[in-house]
Parts: structure tokens; C-alpha cells; sequence
């Protein structure tokens, strides 16, 4: 069937990709297919970001995975050679104000409807990592966990979202050098969240995050 091609399958899974995508069973032709993804959920400073992308049907990589198994010269090696051979990718963001005013979860979902805004060419179907999504439009979708680590697509977007708001980070982090943006890029380490107890707030943190918690609950 035609419709399977749409998504690039690892070697990870071994179903048929109709049990894994239930709704490819409705089309008869090759969808264009974006994956999506975000980077930055977990963060008490800067913007959740997120990408979508379009890669050709018969596009592999080798090193291609979730971006949190890589490490980050393999995810800028990456990033080139995505961007090289993508039919289509955008990245796009929700700010921190943003997100104290919609929840993160909701930033999320809005970051991803930013980025395929942004698509030059219109995807047929959208594959997003996780196991929620608010509908974009009228476009079919399907959740997928730990989609990054089963289709290239996800991955990709991964690997964008993630080293667009690290290069985000880096440039708040001349600003604020206290803060340690430059290696923690924002997440809830243990020296962040002194820093924050100590000096306060900076206007690029999320101020409905709970900064003291060493768990940080993001819902």
C-alpha cells in the first residue's frame, strides 16, 4: 500500500506501520508527511521552541535519533545536513510570557502550529512525538511516544528544536552569565534554581514554574 511510504520507518519498529499509524489505512496515495517535535518543556527560562519537517521518502541517516541521545556535535553535524535535504523544515517558538499566560503544554502545541505555519509546502498528515496534540486545522495527525527515537521526521525536528534554542540560549546567557544559561541552557539544574532563590527572576523566566521544587512539575 502506497500510504505506508508516508512515514519513514526505523529499523526499531517491527508492526506493520498501518497497526502503528492506524489512520494511513484511509489514503491510497504518498502523503507528504511532516514530523513534529519541541525542545525546552522542562525549562524554569526562555522559550519552549519547536520544528516541523518534511524529509524526502527515501531519506536515512545513520545517526539520526532523538536529540537527547546524542551528543551536541552530532546534533549540529545534523542540523546541516537536515537542513540540506529537507523538502520543507521551519522552527518556531512560544515565549516565557507566553507561556506563564497558556501553560506549557498549550505553548507546546502553539510552538508546533507556529512551525508548520511556517512549512513552504502544506503537509498532508503530521506525526507529532508524544501522546497529545491540539488539532492544527483540519489536518489528520497521529501522537506517537517516543516518536523521536521511531521516525526520522520526529527526529529531525528534534534535533532542530533543540539546537535553535540552545543557539537562543547561548545569546541570554552573555546577558545573564549568573544564571549558567551558557550550560545548563535553562533547565532546572541544581546551581540554576540557587541562582534564581538568590537573584531573583530575570525577565526571560517563567514565573508560574516552581523553582524550588528539585522535581520540577511541569503540569
Amino acid at each position: 500500500m502506497k500510504a505506508a511510504k508516508a512515514i519513514k520507518k526505523k529499523k526499531v519498529i517491527k508492526k506493520p506501520i498501518q497497526e502503528v499509524i492506524p489512520l494511513l489505512a484511509r489514503y491510497q496515495h504518498e502523503l507528504v508527511e511532516a514530523g513534529c517535535d519541541e525542545a525546552g518543556r522542562g525549562c524554569l527560562a526562555g522559550p519552549v521552541f519547536a520544528a516541523a519537517v518534511i524529509l524526502p521518502t527515501d531519506f536515512e541517516h545513520k545517526l539520526l535519533n532523538d536529540s537527547k541521545q546524542l551528543c551536541e556535535a552530532d546534533r549540529y553535524a545534523l542540523r546541516t545536513e537536515i537542513e540540506q535535504c529537507a523538502v520543507a523544515y521551519a522552527v518556531a517558538s512560544v515565549s516565557n510570557v507566553e507561556i506563564d499566560e497558556i501553560n506549557i503544554l498549550n505553548a507546546s502545541f502553539l510552538a508546533m502550529h507556529r512551525a508548520i505555519d511556517q512549512l513552504h509546502i502544506k503537509p498532508e498528515f503530521l506525526i507529532i512525538d508524544g501522546n497529545r496534540f491540539n488539532k492544527y486545522q483540519a489536518m489528520p495527525h497521529q501522537c506517537v511516544i517516543q516518536g523521536d527515537g521511531k521516525y526520522f521526521s520526529i527526529a529531525a525536528a528534534s534535533i532542530l528544536a533543540k539546537t535553535y534554542r540552545d543557539d537562543y540560549m547561548q545569546q541570554l546567557a552573555m546577558q545573564h552569565p549568573e544564571y549558567d544559561w551558557h550550560t545548563n541552557k535553562g533547565y532546572p539544574t541544581i546551581k540554576h534554581r540557587n541562582m534564581v532563590i538568590q537573584h531573583g527572576f530575570t525577565p526571560h523566566h517563567r514565573r508560574t514554574f516552581n523553582v524550588t521544587n528539585p522535581q520540577l512539575s511541569i503540569f
